[in-house]
């Protein structure tokens, strides 16, 4: 648990999902296969154990009900998870002395893992899930079998586990390696992007030549520019900043700006189809005629107290809306839509 002193279930810049909603993220299935499904524990232990789906249904049993937190800025409250507590396999298997680090990876096309410390996945008492809310885990939330990690953003819960690797050096993960994710994940202290790459050098020229298009710019600082027209077509933009940044008639078509801060920015005509905007902060900017057609905007933010987003008919959203923003947010949009 965090040592940080919580006044509230709800981590910093998060926002509750409705009521029975249960957003769905990243990918949509496994990898096609034949081969029966199990799940193995190998590496630093003491005796290599694989398990089927029957096997693990055959252990004891608990039930956790944990509140997920989106790195996406969504949070859902009582979930209800049941399954096999991974320390139930950890016992089995007999971690060596030289296991210091748990990666688990997933049977999905690109075989996409996470790691975590093995003091972490105790004390978290990790879970591996078959069931929720009283039904077999649905296959895109990741059954037939997941991890559920309490007290970490939600992508520390690998869908679709296949494998537990216990391993002496840590091995990061698909999100944490290849989309700058944070490798600790806590909710509390908002872990949930690594630093910029780029040098100020680098930087400085990237934006000058208002081009970032196809580019990997992970966390790039762009305040207090001029970026009117700016090309960023399937650009990796994750938590980019842009706040009160003049971006009047931007591409960001099939970009991710996924976390990315875009309070107070004039984005008249800017083109954001296709983009992944999953919690990204439009709060105070100016949308009007702004596309979003095709853009996943799950928990993205329009509005933070007094600090409003310009949203008219001009502004374009897919019907599809109503379905990934939360409650507030979705409120505020349909009204301005409404009275302007």
């Amino acid at each position: 648990m965090s040592a940080l002193n919580r006044s509230s279930r709800l981590p910093p810049g998060q926002q509750l999902v409705a009521p029975g909603k249960f957003p769905f993220v990243g990918e949509k299935s496994p990898a096609e296969r034949d081969d029966p499904w199990t799940v193995t524990v190998a590496g630093c232990v003491e005796h290599e154990q694989t398990w089927s789906l029957d096997q693990l249904s055959e252990l004891p049993q608990v039930e956790r009900t944990i509140d997920i937190h989106c790195v996406t800025r969504w949070t859902k409250l009582d979930a209800r998870f049941r399954g096999v507590r991974l320390s139930e396999l950890l016992n089995v298997v007999q971690p060596t002395s030289a296991a210091k680090f748990v990666s688990l990876v997933a049977r999905s096309p690109r075989a996409h893992s996470t790691s975590l410390a093995l003091a972490t996945v105790l004390e978290l008492d990790a879970l591996i899930a078959l069931e929720y809310d009283g039904a077999p885990l649905a296959t895109d939330h990741g059954g037939p079998v997941r991890v559920i990690v309490p007290e970490r953003y939600f992508y520390k819960s690998l869908k679709w586990l296949e494998r537990i690797e216990l391993l002496s050096v840590d091995r990061l993960g698909y999100w944490e390696a290849n989309a700058g994710y944070h490798n600790e994940a806590d909710p509390w202290r908002e872990q949930r992007f690594l630093a910029a790459k780029l040098t100020r050098q680098q930087m400085q020229q990237v934006l000058a030549t208002r081009d970032f298009s196809g580019l990997d710019l992970l966390g790039i600082d762009a305040r207090g520019h001029d970026l009117a027209g700016l090309q960023a077509r399937s650009a990796l933009l994750r938590n980019a900043w842009f706040d009160n940044v003049n971006l009047n008639g931007a591409c960001f078509a099939g970009a991710n700006l996924s976390g990315a801060h875009v309070r107070c920015a004039d984005l008249r005509g800017a083109n954001f189809r296709d983009g992944n905007l999953e919690g990204t902060d439009f709060a105070g900017a100016d949308l009007r005629g702004t596309d979003f057609r095709g853009a996943s905007l799950i928990a993205a933010t329009f509005v933070d107290g007094d600090t409003r987003a310009i949203i008219d008919t001009t502004t374009l959203f897919d019907r599809e809306i109503e379905e990934q923003l939360m409650p507030e947010q979705l409120a505020f949009v349909k009204k301005q839509r409404d009275v302007r």
